[in-house]
């Protein structure tokens, strides 16, 4: 981890358990270690999640600030990489319940332009790919989107999802398996 390259004492070097012991014993350091390791994966899961890299940001950091309010009461029954996936998920679960409805993409603002060796037709197809897919996660129900973006994106296995959305295995195969059928069904015209 290059943030820590040359201070040791941060304990960069120790697992995540060790860190969430010590973070619930008062030790911000550790904490910070642990925001650190971890901000990036829960970034992409929150803007997968929830479209938005705004609305990412501030589901993160509400889930880091819920985590370190309940170390004390984290058990060790899961990885600390799993609790605070788990902290993530409910946070955005709850952000899209009560989100307002989303903006038609007429009212989107265009992209701004890409570098001058790009090449339109390709930029506009991939930027029409990429939109479409959103438009396609969105129409997933949440738990079906939640599912495949542990999966896809973020490469969980199967126990870590269905510890991580509370859940049976089965169910996250299920979910996996609608998640996956309607994407390839809306995604079809892009093959």
């Amino acid at each position: 981890m290059t943030e820590c390259r040359g201070f040791p004492s941060l304990g960069c070097d120790l697992p995540d358990g060790v860190l969430a012991v010590r973070a619930a014993e008062g030790d911000e350091g550790s904490f910070a270690v642990l925001v650190r390791r971890h901000s990036r994966s829960l970034l992409v899961l929150a803007r997968c999640m929830l479209g938005n890299p705004q609305d990412a940001e501030e589901a993160v950091q509400d889930a880091f600030v819920s985590a370190w309010r309940r170390l004390p009461e984290y058990r060790h029954e899961a990885e600390f990489r799993t609790w605070v996936y788990r902290i993530t998920v409910n946070r955005c679960l709850t952000m899209c319940r009560h989100r307002p409805p989303p903006l038609s993409l007429d009212a989107v603002a265009e992209p701004e332009a890409g570098d001058a060796w790009s090449q339109p037709a390709r930029s506009a197809e991939q930027d029409a790919a990429t939109a479409a897919l959103s438009r396609a996660l969105a129409g997933l129900d949440t738990g079906q989107r939640a599912c495949w973006i542990l999966r896809e994106v973020q490469g969980l296995p199967y126990k870590e999802i269905a510890h991580v959305t509370r859940t049976s295995e089965q169910t996250v195969r299920g979910r996996l398996f609608r998640a996956r059928r309607s994407l390839q069904e809306a995604m079809g015209p892009w093959r």
